[in-house]
């Protein structure tokens, strides 16, 4: 679903919010948390042109109680109408842009940083584009209405790919929520049974960073909603809900096309794996920065629970084209097909926020462009299966083990400024911090155990 800003909506799709009964204003804290507020369906015009004030001082990563009065516009390209079966009446959504008052952007609404780093690769002379694979679990509920989180709730029992009707009661849920998905605007591609009991995973077409961050906010509700009022399930978007068993991971796709589209940046049909030399300085500046990175991209404590060797989880930083064991990988399913290349980033999970990440991503790659770095020779063997001294012999690093460690390597990495800018990387670390600080009198003896603090901090994020 392409979101381009404009100043009026189509008629047809003005006949669309007629019919509703409410709107919802949707935006995102500095951790990537939906928020909003809901209008009747009659004071949509005058929101539109005028925007909806609220309190930013309580939202996380915003301002002060001091400087608390914001406002939240709607872009109306944003607008969607979900299925009546969500609020049992007719209720449309936007996703809004925020404002500080007299109508300056404010600086720390992370779909404005994601606006600021689209405009700053366009000034550069390229377009970006980006898509995302995310991974959830599905979950009961127990007879009283509370969120079980133990295995012998998990819908059912089946493995990658497995389609077997009778036994994989996941597979009509997977459509119920493509079919929403598609009514919600979304150019829904494929979907399938993920490796772990009742795993998901749903892709859609890709779109410009922004785009794509708005797909993956509305993507998590549309997936909880149709879990919780359809099925009484839950749907979790954890990246690692129980221990011993796979976590959900969201691989991110990122090219560069020339100004206008017309010529991706990153295709040459005589490189490695079909790429140009302008993709692997790319490449080499995400490697450069992966460890600071990994504080963007996985940002909780319960994300180091996912990233540990064992699951298949991209955890040494080291690049190749078809191996899965790498944690960046040059996919090559259709070999020189120019509008196929592209790089995918594997360590981030659905609870990252999609705006910065992005943002992030694409700095630290520009990054690489500009100094020209040069991400080393591609690993094709199975690195899961080195030892940690071949490991050491081949220069291979691990990310961080911890979202302490992580932080301390976002605060010690340029990249982090460059991406955000200073005050508002300062306040992602602050967020941050004080995460880790809830979570050290939990810490237990097996760092790897996931907690049930953990637990009720993240199942339902």
């Amino acid at each position: 679903m392409t979101h381009r800003k404009t100043d009026k909506i189509s008629t047809a799709r003005l006949s669309q919010i007629k019919e509703v009964n409410y709107v919802i204003l949707h935006f995102v804290d500095l951790s990537g948390l939906l928020k909003g507020r809901t209008i009747p369906g009659r004071e949509v015009d005058r929101v539109l042109s005028s925007g909806a004030g609220f309190d930013g001082s309580s939202i996380p990563g915003y301002v002060s109680i001091e400087e608390s009065d914001m406002v939240m516009k709607p872009d109306p390209a944003t607008l969607t109408v979900f299925p009546r079966y969500f609020y049992h009446r007719g209720v449309a959504s936007f996703i809004c842009d925020i404002y500080r008052p007299g109508g300056k952007r404010f600086e720390s609404d992370p779909r404005y940083v994601c606006q600021k780093s689209v405009e700053k690769l366009r000034a550069e002379g390229y377009e970006p584009e980006a898509a995302a694979e995310l991974e959830f679990y599905l979950v009961r509920k127990k007879d009283n209405g509370e969120i079980c989180s133990v295995e012998e709730h998990i819908i059912d029992h089946q493995r990658y790919f497995d389609i077997s009707p009778g036994r994989d009661l996941t597979e009509i849920y997977r459509m119920d929520l493509s079919d929403t998905l598609s009514q919600m605007g979304f150019a829904v591609e494929r979907c399938h049974h993920e490796v772990g009991s009742a795993q998901s995973e749903i892709t859609f077409s890709y779109s410009t960073p922004v785009g794509t961050s708005d797909n993956i906010v509305r993507y998590k509700f549309a997936a909880k909603a149709v879990a919780d009022r359809k099925y009484g399930w839950t749907a979790t978007f954890m990246p690692k809900p129980w221990f011993g068993k796979s976590g959900s991971g969201m691989h991110v796709h990122l090219s560069l096309f020339s100004k206008g589209g017309k010529k991706n940046s990153f295709f040459d049909p005589n490189g490695y794996a079909s790429v140009s030399q302008l993709c692997r300085y790319f490449v080499g500046g995400l490697l450069e920065h992966a460890r600071a990175l990994s504080a963007i991209v996985a940002p909780t404590v319960n994300s180091y629970k996912r990233l540990v060797p064992g699951y298949e989880a991209p955890v040494y930083i080291m690049w190749s084209r078809r191996n899965r064991s790498a944690f960046l990988r040059v996919p090559e399913y259709f070999p020189k097909e120019e509008n196929e290349a592209r790089v995918e980033f594997r360590c981030p999970d659905p609870l990252c926020n999609p705006y910065l990440a992005y943002a992030v991503l694409f700095e630290a790659g520009l990054d690489g462009i500009k100094k020209k770095i040069e991400p080393g020779d591609p690993v094709e063997e199975n690195v899961y299966h080195f030892t940690d001294a071949k490991r050491r012999e081949l220069g291979i690093q691990t990310l961080p083990t911890s979202l302490k460690e992580a932080l301390d390597e976002w605060n010690n990495d340029e990249i982090s400024v460059k991406a955000l800018g200073k005050e508002n990387a300062e306040k992602f670390l602050a967020l941050k911090t004080e995460e880790w600080k809830e979570y050290k009198p939990h810490i237990p003896n097996n760092k790897t155990e996931v907690t049930r603090w953990e637990v009720e901090k993240y199942l339902l994020a």
